[in-house]
């Protein structure tokens, strides 16, 4: 297999430096080798996470490495090049990253394990060709395109840790899940709370989003379906309500953060979970312990999730034969439309790069 000398990659400035999109650059350099227990992966599709947006736009509040930046987590593309003593891998084969490179095993990343965000405390996937861990990939489910699976290492694996990192309390069959937004976790977590056999309540501000995101739904799937449009009424923990017939829901994937959530607790059970993973709405932050200890409920922060997690998922999307969500594929030059493209909240799904070559 023939391995260019040089390729490109988008690069953003140091942190202090960035104003937003526009300080992306697209840039050309060396192709690494691959060292000591290292592979190089040629990337052939990268996607989008609110996270992303919000590094390039200087506004992350977690650990970002000094200097410049390979952005984006998530990736997906072939092992061309094996460093000395790799044992998990051959060239040829299909794979993606994970989010955090160092966090094995485990719903719970360690303060060491958190500082290896790939876009964030390293070098991340907007680029050509990357050279990474053996530890820090997992095989591509074999129905999976490169765009489809460069969905998975961030939104997918959050949506999984939120229903199943709590071993004891994972999802079941007859339960009901809450998932706010037709982002990417969401959707995720839809497709696996119906393939548990569950029912979901998801929510949007758009019909057009709800009638997307159903007709991605098996048909024998389609009874255990329930949309909510929050934006002609604005009471959908009352729909969750009626849904479970007045005993809550088990699970709520929580991404609004301060504007969603006292409605996450009141459509919880009680022992339900509540799983924090984002903060795109407004609104004053409502007294958390208190709504927890009313309910009785669990409120835990998950970000994103292990190797392990990954592993045990991909059987689960392999089984169901799950397929992601895309709503729209950019080409590697256009890098920053896609940025901008998801800023603007129109999509339903994720944003797909495609990696040219």
């Amino acid at each position: 297999m023939s391995i260019p000398t040089r390729a490109s990659f988008w690069q953003l400035p140091a942190p202090a430096e960035r104003k937003g999109f526009e300080s992306l650059e697209l840039k050309e350099g060396d192709v690494p080798k691959p060292g000591h227990k290292e592979v190089l992966v040629k990337v052939h599709a990268t996607s989008l996470n609110y996270r992303d947006l919000i590094i390039a736009k200087g506004l992350y509040p977690l650990h970002l490495k000094e200097g410049e930046l390979v952005p984006l987590s998530d990736g997906a593309g072939e092992v061309v090049a094996l460093g000395p003593e790799v044992t998990e891998w051959s060239t040829g084969d299909r794979v993606t990253s994970i989010f955090n490179a160092t966090h094995q095993k485990g719903a719970v990343p360690d303060q060491i394990e958190i500082q290896s965000g790939l876009g964030g405390g390293l070098d991340g996937m907007l680029a050509q060709y990357r050279v990474l861990p053996e530890t820090a990939l997992v095989r591509i489910p074999d129905h999976l395109s490169y765009e489809e699976a460069a969905t998975l290492p961030c939104a997918a694996v959050t949506a999984w840790n939120g229903l199943y990192g709590l071993k004891e309390l994972g999802f079941k069959a007859g339960e009901t899940l809450v998932a706010q937004g037709t982002g990417g976790v969401s959707v995720f977590g839809l497709q696996f709370g119906l393939a548990a056999g569950g029912h979901v309540v998801i929510t949007s501000s758009s019909d057009e989003k709800l009638e997307t995101v159903r007709k991605l739904v098996p048909q024998e799937h389609q009874k255990r379906l329930h949309t909510h449009n929050y934006k002609k009424d604005k009471d959908w923990e009352k729909k969750v309500l009626e849904v479970t017939k007045g005993k809550g829901a088990a699970h709520v994937l929580e991404v609004g953060g301060p504007g969603t959530l006292e409605k996450a607790f009141q459509s919880i059970r009680p022992g339900g979970v509540v799983s924090d993973i984002g903060f795109v709405a407004a609104g004053e932050p409502p007294n958390v312990g208190l709504l927890a200890l009313q309910q009785r409920a669990i409120y835990r922060g998950v970000l994103v999730g292990s190797r392990e997690l990954f592993e045990d998922m991909n059987r689960v999307i392999e089984a169901h034969e799950i397929k992601p969500l895309v709503d729209k594929v950019f080409p590697f030059k256009e890098a920053r439309e896609a940025y901008a493209y998801q800023w603007s909240g129109a999509h339903a799904g994720k944003v797909v790069v495609r990696i040219d070559h």
